[in-house]
This record gives structure tokens, sequence and C-alpha cells, in this order.
């Protein structure tokens, strides 16, 4: 079926290689030609999925959550994934590659903002809210929306294919592999090559989501920084900057992506020590301590608010359909190959040590970079100096309101020459890890030690940069796509529910007889 054998041995299955190519192709064209009908009708699929089904992503989410800490202390938590005596990669290298292949510049981006769309929002329809309110409200809530819940999106699947790859020594490493306990030899058919293929569509417009978010602020910051005008040239050569950086990397293999990864992490706690030293030190500390504080308090009510007097008119503001859901949607849809490069990494761990550490490593990384640059934007917000909830009520651009607080320090020049850095690392760092699982997607069998061929590596990463540079040109068609990566997320939910419920099924079977003989 298209399958083509390279010199070591490795079968390239030419369906998952093109196919999904082929088909977000035909989603772009359409999308392209007919706008209208095509936003009528996504909007649509979206009212439905986001805001009919909402409450499924609620409850999934604190359901994976649940599961996730009950497996990481239960007897399964000492099965070690492989028979490494010591991990593959040390604990920094480890932590950092997790932290670093997620959701890309997106963390920075968000941790910038994010704090002062819920500064204005209200979403509780309390009479003239408090300062003190609106300053709690901002500073906690970001944390819960990149907090346990999310990571538990990754971590519990990351388990369930380390236990796949290097217990089960499955040669498939794909997604419809993880679910062949429960759809059994369908997983070989078409029922597979549909998960495979609907997978890696939803991974194409989740990354190009990605890059629709936080390109233009790149764009921006290298533009005010070195007094270049702001153009589609200047966005498109980043671009391709950040392709050759990651390029490089995913061609070296593990080692460069792990030595990428620190790289990423030396520019990230440089460009915070930068809002430490010269920013209002114990403002951000107390806010951060106050936010965790919040989130711990409310954790469950968070969880599994659903704002259903928006239904009846009654005052409701919709924050968690817009927010809550839309999150849990993005993090769902890029479980397809996020997961899959964490559980590689954690070969020798056992699956306390990786839930456990996953949790440390992300909530650390994510904790930290919304703590202190959150909390920055908001003593400006909150000390009158910058307003941006309000710039962004009035119709600004989030990237303009980023770079008029970055104005407030007194090194504004050189931290914005760091977050341009750190995005590019972190950009860079992200599509390194996806590019080698999706390339490992289009290999038909593939031995636990092996890494797919350079030149399939080259191609995904080609692929990852030429979708948005296309994009550029048609923000119509962007957020189209980004509506897309949302909607796809409800049916990967349900297949993220047969890989876990694959896994544990496995592991119970095997750890029951003492065994873990391989299918």
């Amino acid at each position: 079926m298209g399958l083509q054998k390279n010199k070591k041995g490795q079968e390239i299955d030419w369906v998952l290689t093109i196919g999904p190519l082929l088909l977000i192709i035909v989603i772009s064209t359409v999308l392209f030609l007919f706008p209208n009908q095509s936003g009528h009708a996504i909007e649509f699929l979206r009212s439905i999925f986001v805001g009919e089904f909402g409450s499924f992503y609620m409850i999934f989410g604190l359901g994976v959550f649940l599961v996730s800490i009950w497996l990481a202390f239960s007897r399964f938590g000492n099965v070690k994934l492989g028979n490494l005596e010591k991990p593959r990669f040390n604990t920094f290298s480890w932590g950092a590659m997790i932290f670093t292949s997620t959701m890309a510049a997106d963390i920075l981006y968000w941790s910038l903002i994010e704090w002062a769309y819920y500064f204005g929002a209200n979403p509780f329809g309390i009479e003239n809210p408090s300062l003190a309110q609106k300053q709690d409200f901002a500073s906690s809530y970001p944390l819960f929306h990149w907090g346990p819940i999310p990571w538990s999106f990754y971590l519990l699947p990351a388990v369930a294919y380390g236990y796949m790859i290097f217990v089960k020594n499955r040669k498939r490493q794909t997604l419809s592999e993880a679910c062949r306990s429960t759809i059994g030899s369908r997983a070989d058919g078409v029922l597979g090559k549909a998960i495979d293929i609907f997978s890696i569509v939803g991974l194409l417009a989740g990354t190009a989501t990605t890059f629709s978010l936080a390109t233009p602020l790149l764009s921006l910051t290298v533009s005010s920084t070195l007094g270049i005008p702001q153009s589609n040239v200047l966005t498109i050569i980043i671009l391709v900057i950040i392709a050759l950086v990651y390029t490089v990397a995913v061609t070296v293999g593990l080692k460069g992506i792990s030595q990428l990864a620190k790289i990423c992490v030396g520019i990230f706690i440089t460009l915070i020590a930068v809002f430490l030293i010269f920013g209002p030190t114990k403002f951000i500390i107390e806010s951060g301590v106050t936010g965790i504080g919040k989130l711990i308090n409310d954790f469950f009510s968070m969880s599994t608010w659903m704002d259903p007097l928006r239904v009846s008119g009654e005052g409701g503001s919709g924050f968690p359909q817009d927010w809550t859901v839309f999150y849990w949607a993005y993090w769902i849809a890029w479980f397809v190959a996020t997961p899959f490069f964490i559980g590689k990494i954690s070969e020798g761990r056992t699956i306390k040590q990786t839930i456990v550490g996953g949790f440390t490593a992300g909530l650390l990384g994510t904790f930290t970079s919304f703590i202190v640059f959150g909390n920055f934007g908001l003593y400006q917000q909150t000390h009158g100096k910058v307003d941006a909830s309000g710039m962004l009520a009035s119709g600004a651009s989030p990237s303009e309101v980023i770079i008029q607080i970055f104005n407030q320090l007194p090194i504004s020049g050189v931290a914005l020459g760091l977050l341009a850095l750190a995005m590019i690392a972190f950009y860079a760092s992200t599509f390194d890890a996806l590019t080698l699982v999706v390339s490992e997607y289009s290999l038909k069998k593939l031995e636990a030690g092996q890494e797919p061929p350079k030149y399939i590596r080259v191609f995904w990463a080609l692929i990852f940069i030429i979708l948005p540079i296309a994009l550029i040109f048609n923000e119509t068609t962007l957020t189209m796509l980004q509506t897309i990566s949302i909607v796809a997320a409800f049916p990967l939910a349900i297949i993220m529910g047969i890989v876990i419920y694959s896994f544990l099924k496995d592991i119970s079977r095997d750890t029951g007889t003492g065994s873990s003989s391989q299918d």
C-alpha cells in the first residue's frame, strides 16, 4: 500500500506521509475559495462542540487529571518504562525537554497578555468589582488554564506511549497502535489509517494556530528592536530562521533536541531574571503566591464551572466556554504528538517518576512564566502605568499591548531582544520534537532505539513551516483553521480516552500475570 523500504530496513508508509498533507491542502483550498460558506459551517460546528458539548471537555479534563494522579501512586506507579538501569536523560535535560516541547512560544505570548483579558472580564457578574477581586481573578485563572489538568492531557498518554514502546515493544509508533488493545486488528485497517490521518491533520491545523498566535508578537519585537519595518517579508524571514534551527536540531536527533532545549531554558531564565531584577519583585512574588493559593482553594470549582446562567440570559458571561473549554480543546489537539515525545524521552523512568516529574517540570516552567511575566503586566495595570485591559477592549492588538508593557522596563531594548531569542528558541525546541514524532508516524516499523531517516525528518520540518507561511497571506483562512483544530479536539478526546483505556487494560493484564509479554 505505497510502502518503500530504506537502506536501514525501515518501511515508509506513504499513505500517512502524503495523505495528511494532501488533505490539509484540500481543506485550505476550500476555505480559501469559499470563505463565507466555510466560515458559517465551521462556526456552526464550533457552536455545537464548544458551546453545547462544553461540559464534556470539563468532565473529561478533570477525569484525566484524577486518573493520572491515581496511576502515579497506584501499584502500577513502580512499573519501569524500558529495561535501562538508569534513565536515558538526566533530570535537568529531561525536564527541559518536557517544558520546551509544549506549546512553543505560546507560553511566552499568553503569560504576557492573558491576565489582561481576565482583568476586564468580570465573569461572575459582580457589581463594581474591587481592584483586589480583579487582581485575584487575573492572577489565578492563567495558572489554572496552564496548570495540572492540561498537563495531564500530555502526561497520562505519555506513559501509555512509553509503555507501548519500551515494555510492549510495539514496532508501530502511531495513535492507532496505542488503541490496539481496544480496536484489535482494525488498527491495521481502514479505521487505524483514518485515526492516524485525522490526527496528523488536526496537528497540522494546531501548529498553524500556534504560529498565528505568537508570530505577530515575534515580528513586532524584531521590528521594534532592530528598527526594521514590520511586513509579511519580515515574518517569513523569521519563520524560515526558526525552521532552519529546528531542522538542524531534528536531523541531529534526540541529542540535538536536548541541547536546544537547554539553550531555550537558559534564555528563558535570563529573561525571568531581567523582570525580577528590574521589575516590582515583591508584587510579582506576592501576587504569584496569592494566585497559587486561590488556584488550590478553588481548583474543583474552576474545573466544573460551566456558567449555566449564560443560557437563560440572566447575566452569565460565557467565560468558561470562551476560555477554559477553548484551552482544554487546544491542549487536546496537541496530544497527537507531544505525549509521544515525552514518552520516548522517559525511557528508564518509572510511571510514577514520569508523571510526578512531568508535572513538576511542566508546572515549574509554566507557573514561573505566568507568575513573573503576567504579574509584571498586572502591576503596570493596577498602578496606572499601562491600561492593558482597556487597550485590548478598544481594539489594540495584543502584540502592541505587550510592547507597551515591555517599555516599562528600564532596559526594554535588552528585554525585547531576549524575548525574540526566547520565542525563536521555544518555537524551534517545540517543533523539532513534533517533527521527530510525526516522522515516526511515516514508518511502518520502528525499533525502540531507532530514529526516522533524516530525509523524512527534513520533509516534515518543511511541511510544518510551509503551511504557516502560506496562511500569512490569508488571515480569514487562518482563523478558520484555528477553529478546525478546536473542533477536531472533540473526536481526539475520544481517541485519547481509548488510548488511556487500552493502556490500563494492558498494564492490568500484564502486571496481574506477573508478565510484560509482548502483543
